[in-house]
This record gives C-alpha cells, structure tokens and sequence, in this order.
C-alpha cells in the first residue's frame, strides 16, 4: 500500500500528518508543492479540488488533509482502511 502525501515545508498541519504516520510506524512518500504549479495542479485534481496541503491518499482512495487523517486514526479505522486498499 503506498501511502502519498501532498505537503508543504511551511505547513504545520502537514508536520502533524506526516508525524502521526511516522508514530503508526507506516512509510509514505511526500511530495512537496511549494513553488511547482504543476505539483500543485495535479494534487488539486487528484483530491477533486481541494487546494490546502497536506491532501493524503491511502493508493488510490483520498483520505483528505490533516483532520480527515486524525478522525479515521481517532475512530480506529486507519488500519482497517489501508487492508482494505490492500486487498483490491
């Protein structure tokens, strides 16, 4: 399962998204946004629009930014969810 995020060296809440992975002990690849047009073009259409950092994807399926990740994390549900990507 390739865990994907969309960040900024500027953006406190991509420092938390990206801390709470690394606590869960699950790698992912980031990619930064800052001064690429074209990055941030492809983030905003892959996240159907959205245009704030960190925008995070579990494989295919967005999960959203930083409070999307912390409330399925907060509800147990993030394992669950990165099984599931892995059984497609």
């Amino acid at each position: 399962m390739k865990i994907l995020v969309y960040s900024s060296l500027l953006c406190p809440y991509c420092f938390a998204a990206k801390n709470l992975l690394k606590e869960l002990n699950l790698n992912y690849k980031e990619i930064l946004i800052d001064n690429k047009l074209e990055v941030k073009n492809q983030m905003t259409r892959l996240s159907n629009g959205r245009e704030t950092v960190p925008q995070i994807f579990f494989g295919n399926k967005h999960v959203g930014g930083y409070d999307d990740l912390k409330k399925i994390y907060d509800e147990g549900r993030i394992f669950e969810l990165l099984e599931k990507k892995n059984e497609n």
